[in-house]
């Protein structure tokens, strides 16, 4: 293998010669993710579904582009296309499964925006737009790494690429338990994260669960006149305030009996980083107690995420029949979201603030995910993002879910699931001026390349 080919399957090659490949494939890679991101793929209900085919075609047209000779797309009743292919392995060679998603959540209020959400600009080293984080620059980064060795990795490939992550997967989930085979692998690179800083090489080991709690109160058969009957008629709103108030200590700290916690172990945030991150107003204190670690990812959170009450501008003086909140569990990576949703489900059913039962119902759920460290995929890709961005490979978790990754371990207990990515703790993903950097998009696609030699040496 000369020293500026990655191309012979033969042989590894130089370590070096990834980065001057990927440096010279930027130009390209960063007008496709142009092209990319100014298709607004968004595929949440009563949104035109054409642009999340027309995404789904361009990543076609790029796939095969990088070498991908054998795409399929895989049509579910009321799911978005997904983008299946393959890249047989060498003989004796690993095979990798990588998975990313090319939907996006809606760019929301463009005064938001310094510059529209889906015309990219690129300014202060970074790339603007609407899912130039989360998560197109995450499969240009898959195209990348399969451009630099010019479509003859090292290592066997599987392409699972779909277009509905950010609204739940749809059938796609119940998919890979039903066809185990087609996502037979042996590692699993998931590219839908990043660094928790810029310059910081992270895998992220650990995503915590989630469920969703709907708490109503009735008490009256309508409303009443305060004056008149405010003081001895059960007002359903100071109930359902009260019951809520019982889910925290004094502290901040979840009060629900069975909800898992433990202290993380690994790198974090500082509270001043958290404190930018969250936006988090100068004169108000963090909540809870221990480790930051612990109480965004190896621990238990609950948010009241909506309440059905009268607004203050049309508020009428009235003590209130009825009131309804829904409640977003967030659980350890370990344990099971259906055994959380139940001990929170217990718990306000248990509570009945002066006397008043509470209506409880279980709504949706998604276990968490916890990775096993200690295989050779997790060690070359130590050693490959290490390379690529000059420094010691971290681990951390993330609060946040992606639902495919429990189906996909499901499928495939065995394989070895890696979560990396382009983005970094300061993207703004989901909100106005969603950025990319462009450096560690080209980390992140040197880290991909350079992973695919070292897995197919450790498992030769």
């Amino acid at each position: 293998m000369g020293d500026t080919s990655l191309t012979d399957r033969s042989g590894l090659g130089p370590s070096d010669t990834a980065s001057e490949i990927v440096h010279g494939l930027m130009p390209s890679l960063k007008s496709d993710l142009d092209h990319l991101v100014r298709i607004p793929s968004i595929a949440f209900p009563g949104y035109d579904p054409g642009p999340v085919q027309a995404a789904h075609d361009l990543i076609v047209e790029l796939l095969r582009g990088a070498g991908v000779e054998q795409l399929e797309t895989l049509r579910l009743p009321e799911t978005a296309p997904v983008i299946t292919g393959e890249i047989p392995a060498p003989p004796g060679a690993p095979t990798v499964l990588l998975y990313g998603h090319y939907d996006v959540v809606p760019g929301g209020d463009d005064t938001k925006w310094d510059s529209p959400p889906f015309t990219p600009s690129e300014r202060d080293g970074g790339i603007y737009g609407r899912g130039t984080a989360d998560s197109k620059s995450n499969l240009i980064a898959h195209i990348g790494a399969l451009r630099a060795w010019e479509g003859r990795p090292p290592v066997g490939i599987k392409l699972v690429l779909e277009g509905q992550e950010e609204i739940g997967g749809g059938a796609l989930l119940d998919y890979p338990k039903q066809n185990s085979e087609l996502f037979r692998c042996d590692a699993m690179v998931i590219m839908d994260m990043g660094s928790v800083r810029p310059g910081v090489p992270t895998l992220t080991v650990a995503l915590r669960g989630m469920a969703n709690v709907t708490v109503e109160v009735q008490t009256l058969g309508g409303p009443k006149h305060s004056g008149q009957y405010g003081g001895a008629a059960p007002d359903a709103l100071i109930a359902l305030l009260h019951a809520l108030a019982s889910l925290h200590d004094e502290r901040g700290d979840v009060a629900v009996a069975g909800l898992r916690r433990e202290e993380w172990t690994g790198a974090s945030y500082s509270d001043d980083e958290f404190r930018e991150l969250a936006e988090v107003l100068a004169n108000m204190p963090l909540i809870g107690s221990g480790g930051l670690g612990s109480r965004v990812w190896s621990g238990p959170a609950i948010t009241v995420i909506g309440v059905d009450v009268p607004s203050v501008e049309q508020a009428l003086n009235a003590v209130q029949a009825r009131s309804r909140a829904r409640l977003n569990v967030r659980v350890h990576p370990e344990q099971d979201a259906r055994e959380a949703q139940a001990a929170v489900v217990e718990h306000l059913r248990g509570v009945r603030p002066f006397g008043i039962p509470l209506t409880v119902e279980a709504g949706e759920t998604g276990s968490g995910f916890a990775a096993d460290t200690a295989g050779p995929a997790y060690e070359a890709a130590k050693v490959a993002l290490g390379e690529a961005w000059g420094g010691e490979t971290v681990m951390v978790a993330s609060g946040g879910s992606i639902p495919l990754v429990n189906a996909l371990h499901a499928a495939v207990p065995e394989a070895e699931i890696l979560l990396l990515g382009t983005t970094d703790g300061y993207a703004n993903i989901h909100a106005p001026n969603e950025r990319v950097l462009v450096d560690e998009f080209e980390k992140a696609i040197i880290a991909e390349t350079k992973f695919f030699r070292e897995f197919a040496a450790r498992r030769s």
